[in-house]
């Protein structure tokens, strides 16, 4: 008896070590999402006004990808391709999540039936947290962070601290439970972060750090102001002083993976949730901001690190998108996609480990209402506003989409065009409308004449 007990014991230990040195394996996934970052608003995209160290650390330390997109030109689009590997206009979810559903409409949230980033790392045995902006519906209970993969939330669920709700500001959450507000939410958001990483450091985690910066309002602590005192104009000043904070507060959570000894064994995702607004941000050579699907709009400036794994200090041309991050994070992890899921993302890994030179060419997809876009190579087909024509431009000659090659090649734009309608075939059409979405210059007509009937009316 006391030699089976003994038998017993040490088989328990040996699976317990088992166990243990798996779960040491598994990588802990990290997600920085910034909100409305300008493309060239980073060091290591060209910006020279504020410096973002800690940012552009990612890419030192790990890959730069050159050719990189989100797939969705607004906050809550793009978010929910992040968060099911998914484009989102395979369950209809084409624009914000914002206000009450009308009439006829679905509820404005992300699909019951798409399993989040969160629920495949619980799946897994992971703890998993997001602090910052959820934006993916709230109308419901079954619709918030903890009904959808999340242990842990601490937050607000509308788009942004500029929200309001019966004039006051936006709740605050953790968890169910409506908290104060901060002083500054970036702040407090890096603050709740290392926080979980502590909490979590003896076992596999998934934070997902969906940052309210740098949205507007441009608001900081005032040691950031002083910090770029110099800058003109006031908009940009104010935009860069966010942009600082929140360089320093991803310090503090990289610094904090370090602090813990985890630095080695966590894979880091940055980017930006959509291209910058028009005004205060940078896009670069790109053409149009947020809200289109021109190239200011999609593109984001995509970093991942991996230390031990990923070797540092790479720029990659391969066309990568946000919908990526969840096949690869799952192929990090040792675990198997599911064929049924059917993600649209591609595992990233043997690209960023060096295991292949390229990956597998593929063309990109958009949607965003009445807007439309599909990338081929270097040829890009968009048609960002309802009453213009769809337009051709061959990206490694024009990145910034001046010169329509239509007329010129009309072969490849229909080639483009078929390529598009066979992938949205497979879409579901747009389930709650946002009257926005028709091309920044067709708002502009909008403004003008909302003016001059105002005018009129005086008059």
């Amino acid at each position: 008896m006391h030699r089976l007990c003994v038998t017993l014991l040490t088989l328990a230990l040996a699976l317990a070590t088992v166990s243990t040195a798996a779960a040491a394996d598994r990588p802990n996934v990290l997600i920085l999402y910034a909100d409305d970052l300008g493309y060239a608003d980073l060091g290591v995209t060209g910006n020279r006004d504020v410096p973002t160290p800690n940012i552009d650390s990612l890419a030192t330390n790990g890959v730069r990808f050159t050719t990189s997109y989100v797939s969705g030109c607004v906050c809550s689009p793009s978010r929910a391709g992040l968060m099911t590997g998914r484009y989102q206009q395979r369950f209809g979810f084409d624009a914000n999540a914002e206000g009450a559903s009308k009439p006829g409409e679905q509820t404005r949230g992300l699909d019951l039936a798409e399993r989040t980033f969160a629920d495949r790392f619980r799946d897994l045995g992971y703890a998993t947290g997001i602090v910052g902006k959820w934006h993916l519906g709230s109308e419901t209970p079954e619709y918030l962070p903890n009904a959808r993969g999340f242990d842990e939330f601490y937050g607000l669920l509308p788009h942004g601290i500029s929200a309001k709700k019966g004039g006051k500001p936006v709740p605050m959450y953790r968890n169910a439970t409506e908290v104060e507000q901060p002083a500054d939410h970036t702040l407090a958001f890096g603050k709740e972060a290392e926080a979980f990483i502590g909490r979590h450091k003896e076992k596999p985690w998934m934070l997902y750090c969906a940052f309210t910066a740098v949205h507007g309002p441009y608001v900081a602590p005032k040691a950031y102001e002083r910090r770029v005192a110099s800058v003109s104009p006031p908009g940009r000043r104010a935009y860069l002083a966010m942009l600082a904070c929140l360089d320093d507060v991803i310090g503090g959570i990289l610094k904090s993976l370090r602090d813990h000894g985890l630095e080695e064994n966590t894979l880091v995702f940055f980017a930006s949730d959509n291209g910058g607004t028009d005004g205060a941000t940078d896009n670069g050579v790109f053409r149009g901001t947020k809200w289109t699907l021109w190239e200011g709009g999609v593109r984001s400036p995509i970093l991942v690190q991996w230390k031990g794994k990923i070797p540092g200090g790479r720029t990659l041309a391969d066309p990568a998108l946000q919908i990526d991050w969840l096949p690869t994070a799952l192929a990090a992890a040792g675990a198997a996609v599911d064929p049924d899921w059917n993600l649209d993302g591609v595992d990233l890994l043997p690209l960023l480990t060096g295991k292949v030179d390229a990956l597998p060419a593929r063309p990109l997809f958009w949607r965003f209402g009445v807007q439309y876009a599909v990338r081929q190579g270097d040829w890009k087909l968009v048609k960002a506003a309802a009453d213009m024509q769809p337009a051709l431009f061959n990206l490694a000659d024009d990145p910034g989409e001046k010169r329509d090659l239509a007329l010129s090649e009309p072969a490849r734009l229909g080639e483009l065009q078929a390529l598009w309608d066979s992938w949205n075939s497979a879409n579901e059409p747009p389930r709650w409308i946002d009257n926005r979405w028709n091309g920044l210059e067709q708002q502009k007509v909008r403004k003008q004449n909302r003016k001059q009937n105002r005018k009129l009316e005086r008059t």
